[in-house]
């Protein structure tokens, strides 16, 4: 499918993700509607609202794991998901995709990990594969950041023997591996038991203060999304409802729909 409305390239200076007028459906059901949607390079976002109203959708279709039906993504101002041909934007292909999904790392809810593979492993095993790292370097690499996460005792445990707060910390340290400059995060901590959310929330804190990454997060943690965040989006209905820094959106939110949802997950928390 042309996309012949879309610029091939974005101007210099453009946000690091540009989401542009992304439609996505399954059926009848539409999940995202014509999604205008822009993260500004080291920005932190986090993404907010009630099931069904497009979260994870967002992250999914930036890691390529689902096409959209409609629309161009951008990353650094380059198309993801389609890319030039003849002076077109045409549909991407494979290798298009995976050289640019190369930037973007995401760590999923229920961590993933490879049962088979130790720690260290897990995150050697892309680094490897994917960006021809040789053994050794990835294996001082993988070190470094299992360090970095708290976990250079259990480098050469398998996720088995690990605690689920354990194991979203190799995640962590796995997407990092892969020298990402977008890192998403999708409900990272809605797995895990109330005593070991802090220990991963602390890794992501780290993350912030310390590299410059552009940060997505899928969250139903309002403190955290609070404190960490430079920007919150409420999603409904697979649009952006309303959004703001934190102060804002938290304390004075203009739209009804945005107080309704605050206002119920506050509550129940």
């Amino acid at each position: 499918m042309n996309e012949p409305d879309f610029p091939i390239k974005l101007e210099s200076g453009a946000p690091m993700v540009r989401f542009a007028k992304v439609r996505k459906s399954y059926g009848e059901l539409t999940v995202l509607d014509d999604l205008d949607f822009d993260v500004q390079k080291n920005e932190i976002v986090s993404i907010i609202g009630p099931s069904g109203s497009g979260k994870t959708t967002v992250l999914r279709m930036l890691m390529t794991l689902e096409q959209i039906d409609h629309g161009v993504i951008y990353v650094d101002g380059e198309p993801l998901t389609h890319m030039g041909k003849n002076g077109k934007l045409v549909r991407a292909n494979n290798r298009y995709v995976r050289s640019m999904r190369s930037k973007i790392g995401m760590v999923f809810q229920h961590f993933n990990l490879f049962p088979h593979m130790t720690a260290l492993q897990n995150c050697m095993e892309a680094p490897v594969q994917v960006l021809g790292m040789s053994k050794q370097e990835a294996s001082d690499r993988s070190e470094e950041l299992l360090q970095m996460v708290g976990l250079e005792d259990k480098i050469h445990q398998h996720p088995a023997r690990l605690s689920g707060g354990q194991q979203q910390r190799v995640a962590i340290a796995r997407a990092l591996a892969m020298r990402p400059e977008i890192l998403l995060f999708d409900e990272v901590t809605s797995a895990l038991d109330p005593e070991v959310i802090g220990e991963v929330l602390g890794v992501i804190r780290q993350l912030a203060a310390e590299h410059n990454l552009t940060m997505i997060m899928v969250t139903h943690q309002m403190g955290f999304a609070r404190e960490i965040s430079d920007r919150v989006c409420f999603f409904y209905d697979g649009k952006i409802e309303e959004q703001g820094s934190p102060t804002k959106l938290f304390d004075n939110p203009e739209n009804e729909r945005t107080r309704q949802f605050l206002s119920a997950v506050l509550d129940a928390g």
